[in-house]
C-alpha cells in the first residue's frame, strides 16, 4: 500500500481507476487501467493498494510505484507548471516561429516556402520570444510530447546533417 500526501491548493477526485486533479494552474485528467490496484482517497491522502493474488504481487508492486509517479507528477503540475526551454538556431535562412491555436508554425527552415507544423498537446502553452521558446503546462507528458513534435517537425532530410544543423532545440540552462 502507497499513500500519497496531497499538497495544499490542489483538489483530487477518484471515480474508480480515473484520478481527476485540479490546482491554480490547471487541471488533470488520468485514467488508469490496471484491475490489480484499487484507488481510494483518504482524507488528505490518496492510497493505492494491492488487490493482485500472491503469484501477481511482484507486477502489483511495480505498478504501484508508477502510478504513485504519475499522480504526484499531476498533483505538482496543478500546482506549478512543467516548463522546458527550446531555442531555434539557424546558420542558412532565418527561421521564425509562429504559435496559432494548437499549431506551432515553423516558417523559412532552410529556405522551404511551406511553414512546418508541429501540434501542441493537451493544455500545453507556448511562449515565442525571439530565438527562445518556452514550453509549460500542467501535465508533463503533454509538455514532453510537445517539445518531440516540435524536433520531429525540424528534421532535415536528404541533406547533409554534418552541414544543416538548422532547427528547434533544447536549450542549456
Amino acid at each position: 500500500m502507497i499513500e500519497i500526501e496531497i499538497p495544499s491548493g490542489v483538489q483530487v477526485e477518484i471515480k474508480g481507476n480515473e484520478v481527476s486533479t485540479k490546482g491554480s494552474d490547471g487541471s488533470n485528467t488520468r485514467r488508469f487501467n490496471d484491475a490489480l490496484l484499487k484507488l481510494s482517497k483518504q482524507g488528505s491522502k490518496v492510497v493505492i493498494e494491492s488487490v493482485a493474488h500472491k503469484q501477481l504481487m511482484k507486477k502489483a508492486g511495480m505498478a504501484e510505484i508508477s502510478i504513485a509517479k504519475q499522480i504526484r507528477n499531476d498533483m505538482q503540475g496543478v500546482g506549478v507548471p512543467f516548463e522546458r526551454s527550446m531555442q531555434v538556431v539557424f546558420a542558412h535562412f532565418p527561421i521564425t516561429v509562429e504559435a496559432k491555436g494548437d499549431t506551432l508554425l515553423i516558417k523559412n527552415l532552410i529556405g522551404e516556402r511551406a511553414p512546418r507544423t508541429a501540434r501542441l498537446v493537451g493544455s500545453t502553452k507556448v511562449d515565442v520570444k525571439g530565438a527562445n521558446i518556452r514550453v509549460y503546462g500542467p501535465n508533463i507528458d503533454d509538455v514532453s510530447q510537445t517539445c518531440a513534435n516540435m524536433r520531429k517537425a525540424c528534421k532535415i532530410r536528404e541533406k547533409d546533417s554534418r552541414v544543416f544543423q538548422d532547427g528547434i532545440y533544447f536549450a542549456i540552462e
